[in-house]
C-alpha cells in the first residue's frame, strides 16, 4: 500500500494492518520528511488516545492528516504506533 498527497508518497508498506477500514503503517515506513507533530488528539474508547501529524509538502500543510496511537488499549495493540491517514492523502495498492 501507499499513501500519497499533493504528488508526494509519505508512507509505502505491503505489511499494514486494516481497522475500521483504515491502512495502518509500520512506523518505519513513514517519509519522515514530511510530518510534523500536530497539538490535536482524539480518543477511541477501544484503541486509546490518538495523537496526530500535519503533513507538509511543498510548503503546503495538511493539517492532522495522519494519526497513530503511541500507546493503545490491548485490544488495538497490534496498530500502536502505526500510521493511518485521511483528509485527502489518497491511500491505494
Amino acid at each position: 500500500m501507499k499513501a500519497t498527497w499533493n504528488g508526494a508518497v509519505l508512507a509505502q508498506s505491503d505489511d499494514t494492518v486494516v481497522v475500521e477500514g483504515n491502512h495502518y503503517f509500520p512506523p518505519q515506513a513513514i517519509n519522515r520528511d514530511y510530518f510534523t507533530d500536530s497539538p490535536q488528539s482524539s480518543v477511541c474508547p477501544w484503541k486509546g488516545t490518538a495523537s496526530y501529524y500535519d503533513v507538509v509538502v511543498d510548503g503546503e500543510v495538511n493539517a492532522g492528516a495522519a494519526w497513530y496511537y503511541p500507546t493503545t488499549k490491548e485490544a488495538a495493540a497490534e496498530i500502536e504506533g502505526f500510521v493511518a491517514f485521511w483528509n485527502g492523502v489518497e491511500v491505494s495498492a
